[in-house]
Parts: structure tokens; sequence; C-alpha cells
């Protein structure tokens, strides 16, 4: 059974900063590429980030280049979105997920494969 578990999410206010975990469990998440997708209260699913099989190649939308950060720790199983200088804007649900696909595109949903149910950021003062 394959499950992606985020956390670390929570109320910060204004310019602070979290790192949010992205868990797997019944597979290994060396050979998958990885992205983080975020969710705002009435507004679409939309990439944040992505990061390749090797950890080589990384990818930020522009909202947040600069300010998020996103590694792998492929001994713990594990991926990080490491987020500094938040704003209320950035508040919403995110997500990780993984795609099985080389090729894959960083910001489209259809190319990912296993997704994690979400961990809410809630930016404010």
């Amino acid at each position: 059974q394959l499950q992606l578990v985020e956390s670390g999410g929570g109320l910060v206010q204004p310019g602070g900063s979290l790192r949010l975990s992205c868990a797997a469990s019944g597979f290994t998440l060396d050979y998958y590429n990885i992205g983080w997708f975020r969710q705002a209260p009435g507004k679409e699913r939309e990439g944040v980030s992505c990061i390749n099989a090797s950890g080589g190649s990384t990818n930020y939308a522009e909202s947040v280049k600069g300010r998020f950060t996103i590694s792998r720790d492929n001994a713990k199983n594990t991926v990080y979105l490491q987020m500094n200088n938040l704003k209320p804007e950035d508040t919403a649900v995110y997500y990780c997920a993984v795609s099985k696909t080389r090729g894959f595109v960083c910001y489209a949903s259809t190319w990912y494969d296993y997704w994690g149910k979400g961990t809410l950021v809630t930016v404010s003062s």
C-alpha cells in the first residue's frame, strides 16, 4: 500500500517560516519525481515546486521563488518544503505528490500518480 503523509502545517504570522514534510510509506521514493502543490480557499490547485529523482533539478513557481526551497532525503524516504518569509497569499492546503513518469511536467497535476491528503498552512497576523 502506497501512502504519502504531509506534516508541518499550522498557523504562522506573515514573515514567518514553516517546514513541510512529506513522508512516504509502502514504497521507496528514490526513483520518483516529487512535486508540491497547494490549493487556496476558493481557488484552483496550483503547482508550487518540484524536484527530480536524483535531486539535481528543481523548479519553483514565480510566486514562491526565492522564498521556498524543496529538498529530499532518500535515506529517510521524505521530501521537504522549507517556506520562508510567508505571506497571507500563501495560505492554502499543501499537497505532496509523486510522479513515476521520467519526463513529467512539473506543474501539471495529471503527471502525478500518488497524492497525500494535504496539510493546512495559514498565514495571518
